[in-house]
């Protein structure tokens, strides 16, 4: 079947605030949705659906069955698959008027520029604060709108960033959050249900849509605040602090590096079956950096990785040290850390985590 614009948006255009000079708006609209898991997934196909001209999608990640539970979109025949590929594959589907392109590596300052220059409206779906604020402060220098949101637990947080106003531009990320604290626990860490994954990502689509078709009030100059237990909505107003002069000096001098989003040197890296025959060692020594790990050995001891202060740490250059978690990004941030402090000390990360060890 080869529907039509008027047939497959028919709804849409009904509404007068929408029409077809609305629809048509959205049909010329390209946007960039960075990161594809429960935020950015949901966020890309309804965006499609709704008629956007063009979407980029960016995630370095693959599809892992710890996802399935909230990012909807994939299947389990899809686990161990790219999500970009994955998810503008399923969008090209359903959504025939839409262009979908796709990139398959983590958002650097060095990519930022080509990503972000030739859309209209980015929206943030990732869980890399370093991401996050990158993406700000590129926005802010190219003057992009960028409509953010975040997740912690029960909680959500939704704003509209950078949006023209009379003489200049709204408030931005830096408004709302001066400083990029690090020892935030993302959703591997401090878990997350996929009822707030759902409602943060439609507040989201509503603001690019609403931000593109110039109708309502986008949340500009104000941060949305949405607790799921309870219901309770909250808004913070902003005031403009960080100037674009301001930006341009932290984007000169900031790496926005994030950990998690590196390829990791083999080195330092522990696979499942070099475990297994090392389980009996004495010297060796297994730390988990994820509480409540459900684990197929003992673990001599538990340090949360937001906790994980090696300075502090009795170290015995005899032993073997294993890090674990349940994907392998925590532990190999931890073997990261160790390393940095005792260079010569014999520390691995378990290679894709408990979730893959077999």
């Amino acid at each position: 079947m080869k529907p039509t614009k008027n047939q497959l948006f028919k709804r849409q255009i009904t509404l007068s605030e929408i029409g077809e000079v609305g629809q048509k708006k959205l049909q010329n609209a390209s946007v960039l949705v960075v990161g594809c898991g429960g935020l950015g997934s949901a966020i890309a196909v309804y965006l499609a659906s709704s008629g956007i001209g063009k979407i980029h999608l960016v995630d370095f990640d693959t599809v892992d069955i710890s996802n399935l539970h909230r990012q909807v979109f994939y299947s389990l025949s899809d686990i161990g698959k790219p999500k970009a590929a994955v998810l503008a594959s399923f969008i090209k589907e359903r959504a025939p008027f839409t262009e979908v392109i796709f990139y398959n590596k983590a958002v650097t300052k060095n990519t930022v520029f080509d990503l972000i220059s030739k859309v209209d409206v980015v929206v943030d779906g990732t869980d890399s604060l370093p991401t996050k604020f990158l993406l700000n402060d590129f926005c802010v220098l190219k003057n992009k709108p960028l409509v953010y949101g975040s997740l912690y637990k029960f909680v959500g947080y939704v704003a509209s960033f950078n949006i023209p106003q009379q003489e200049n531009f709204s408030t931005n990320l830096r408004d709302a959050f001066p400083i990029m604290t690090t020892d935030i626990p993302n959703c591997e860490v401090a878990g997350t249900l996929n009822a707030i994954v759902g409602i943060i990502a439609t507040f989201q689509i509503n603001e690019v849509l609403k931000i593109i078709t110039e109708i309502g009030n986008p949340l500009q100059n104000e941060l949305l605040i949405y607790n799921s237990l309870n219901n309770s909505q909250l808004k913070i107003k902003l005031t403009s602090n960080f100037t674009k002069e301001k930006i341009q000096k932290i984007f000169d001098s900031e790496s926005y590096f994030d950990e998690n989003c590196k390829v990791q040197n083999a080195n330092w890296l522990i696979s499942s079956a070099a475990l297994k025959e090392k389980l009996s060692d004495e010297n060796l020594e297994i730390i988990a950096v994820l509480p409540n790990l459900k684990l197929p050995f003992q673990v001599h001891q538990t340090i949360p990785i937001q906790e994980f202060e090696a300075h502090k740490m009795t170290v015995d250059f005899k032993k073997t040290y294993v890090i674990v978690c349940q994907k392998g990004l925590n532990s190999y941030k931890a073997t990261s850390i160790l390393k940095s402090n005792f260079p010569d000390l014999k520390v691995f990360s378990l290679a894709g985590g408990i979730e893959n060890y077999q």
